[in-house]
Formats: structure tokens, sequence, C-alpha cells
């Protein structure tokens, strides 16, 4: 298993989708976490994996942005439950004193075996409380890897999605607006489904098909297509 994240607030200025497939517990919400169950062979037989990032400002704090990108190769399992959800709130800020909150979370998560039951979940909120005018958005994209060997992402692969997660940093720090940021940030995502499409193609074949989805939630403002 391998983990690359990165979350941080940043001081320059932006419902719920549920998706399973068979059993297990979805993770505790909060920081990062990744709990591996192995038996004494080493062998993965059950996941769990939990993302979440919080942006929250108000008229003390009018400017808060967090990104997260996590990478979680679990091998061959039996069942895993991965979750990812990103929230932002704004609270009380005026239209001629406007505030900015950003969350976005990229998670991919890779699970391997003729049977393994997942169930994924992937959630994203955006609140405004009383705040005329401010830029509020939560994005939250899941990528999940289905293939019937266990697939490790190669240098190459590692690399561009290294690529991907600087400019989703240099995103998520910028001023552009809320609509701007919400296409770029859609078009970070393509990118992300692209390199793991790659990786699947030439991945071990078995009597399951390798597969890759993409489960893509946004809130906020502007309105989420």
């Amino acid at each position: 298993m391998s983990s690359h994240r990165k979350a941080r607030p940043v001081s320059n200025p932006l419902t719920r989708r549920a998706l399973g497939i068979g059993l297990f517990a979805a993770g505790v919400a909060g920081a990062a976490t990744a709990v591996p169950a192995q038996a004494a062979s080493g062998v993965t037989h059950a996941a769990v994996v939990s993302d979440h990032v919080f942006s929250h400002v108000d008229r003390a704090h009018h400017t808060q942005a967090r990104d997260s990108f996590t990478i979680r190769q679990f091998g061959t399992v039996n069942a895993a439950s991965a979750r990812n959800q990103a929230n932002a709130v704004s609270a009380g800020c005026s239209a001629d004193d406007a505030c900015r909150s950003v969350a976005l979370s990229f998670q991919i998560v890779t699970v391997a075996g003729e049977h393994a039951h997942l169930r994924a979940v992937n959630i994203s909120d955006a609140a405004n409380k009383e705040c005329t005018g401010c830029q509020t958005l939560a994005g939250a994209y899941q990528f999940v890897v289905s293939t019937p060997r266990p697939l490790s992402l190669d240098a190459a692969a590692q690399g561009k999605l290294a690529d991907i997660h600087r400019r989703l940093d240099a995103l998520t720090r910028s001023s552009v607006s809320a609509a701007d940021l919400k296409k770029q940030a859609d078009g970070l995502a393509a990118e992300v489904n692209a390199v793991l499409k790659d990786a699947v193609a030439s991945a071990p074949k078995g009597d399951v098909q390798p597969d890759v989805t993409l489960h893509r939630h946004l809130d906020g403002w502007p309105p989420a297509a």
C-alpha cells in the first residue's frame, strides 16, 4: 500500500452520493486513514480507508483552501471499504466583505481479486451560512481500480500522478473563479483517469476484466453540473 497526500491551509483565494458494491462497513470520516487487516501470511484480506478534507471561513478568517491527493494500493482483498469526503463552509461574511472556502479531495484506491467485495462512498458538501456573495466549493473525486491480479503503479504512472498532484495544489491556492476552479478540477480528474486506464490496460488479465471507475461529486457555488 502506498499513500501520497497533502492537505494544507492556504492564505490566498472557492447530496451526498454513495456508490457501493458488496459488503463491509465504511471507514470513519476525519483525517486520512488506511487500515488493512492481514493474515499471518501477509496477504491482505480486508481493507478500510477514509480520506476527509474540510475548510471553514468566517469574518475572522476570510479565505481557506485545502486539498488532498491520496493513493491507496491494497493488493488482493476479500472485502474493502473506501470513503472519500470533502466539506467546505462559509459563515457570516457579507457581500462587500465576501469569503472563499475550498475543499478538494482526490482518492485513488486499487483492489485486486476475482471475487473482491467493495463498498465505495464519495461525498461532498458545501454550506453557505448567512454568507452573501461567498464562494464555497467542495469537490470529491474517487477513482476505484479493480483488477483480478494485484496492480502496482509503476514509476512512470507515479510520476504523472505526482505532477497532477502538484497542479492540484497550485489550483487550490489560486484565485480563479469558482466556475473556472470547478472546470480545471474536472480536467485534472480526467488526467488521473487516463493515467489509471493506461496502467490497467497492461495489468495481468483474469476471468474479471480490469476496470477504472470514477465517482465525482461537486457541491457549492456555482451549482455543480
